[in-house]
């Protein structure tokens, strides 16, 4: 990480966020982190719970084994597979398998997961680390905020400040972990990369406030926003109205 770039966002944010949560940086590694590997504790199943820790400023390293749910192994790029009957149990379900429901049909399930089609993890950890933790050796692919409404709209509209389009924000449906990990990880890797609003997962939504969701930045797409931040909305009467009520 450019210890200039580093800088600049956190005294950008500090400025035009007063109060608000500092982002997690995610990044792949073949070297764990210093404090080791971090693994799943008893009923502990979805992978947005590790989360939880590195907004605390605990450094969270994840690799193969530590991840109990299936499809977080997925969606972080360790596993290729599946539970059996996935398409079941995000559905309907069977005699012998409660579904989740969020299908209507297992082929509609199955035509879904043809748009995500599984990644390999290019390092053998998948790390989270609080912004301000952040060493320069770290090369994060994405930033990820846990933010509140009036947080959200600024980050929302910094993300379209440059843009022709009206879609440089997009939100597809998915597991809470893909939302964060495998959908700005591949937008990182196109010409243009969009952010991602997620959180919308109705099994990982226990592991986050009941008043936020996820903004998901591909680093690309982030430094642009960095680079507006000071001739943006942000410092219009407009913005400074907003902010000082959100902390009133």
């Amino acid at each position: 990480m450019d210890p200039n770039i580093h800088k600049h966002f956190s005294s950008s944010w500090a400025k035009y966020f007063p109060g608000s949560e500092l982002p997690l940086a995610v990044f792949y590694s073949n070297e764990p982190a210093a404090s080791g590997q971090n693994f799943s504790s008893p009923g502990d199943h979805c992978m947005i719970g590790f989360l939880k820790k590195a907004r605390k400023g605990e450094v969270v390293c994840l690799g193969k084994g530590s991840i109990a749910c299936g499809g977080g192994n997925r969606y972080c790029g360790f596993s290729n597979r599946l539970r059996p009957n996935f398409e079941y149990f995000l559905s309907y379900g069977t005699e012998t398998l409660e579904g989740e429901r969020y299908k209507k049909d297992p082929e509609l399930v199955k035509k879904w997961l043809e748009n995500y089609p599984p990644f390999e993890a290019p390092g053998s950890f998948l790390i989270f680390k609080r912004w301000d933790l952040l060493d320069p050796a770290d090369e994060p692919f994405a930033v990820i905020f846990f933010s509140k409404p009036d947080t959200l709209s600024g980050l929302f509209t910094l993300a379209n400040y440059d843009e022709e389009s009206d879609s440089a924000v997009t939100c597809p449906m998915g597991a809470g972990c893909m939302s964060v990990i495998q959908l700005p990880f591949e937008e990182n890797k196109k010409e243009n990369p969009v952010a991602i609003l997620g959180m919308f997962d109705v099994s990982a939504r226990p592991s986050v406030g009941s008043n936020e969701l996820s903004f998901s930045v591909p680093m690309k797409k982030f430094h642009k926003m960095i680079r507006h931040m000071d001739e943006s909305f942000l410092i219009t009467d407009s913005w400074k109205t907003l902010i000082q009520n959100q902390n009133r």
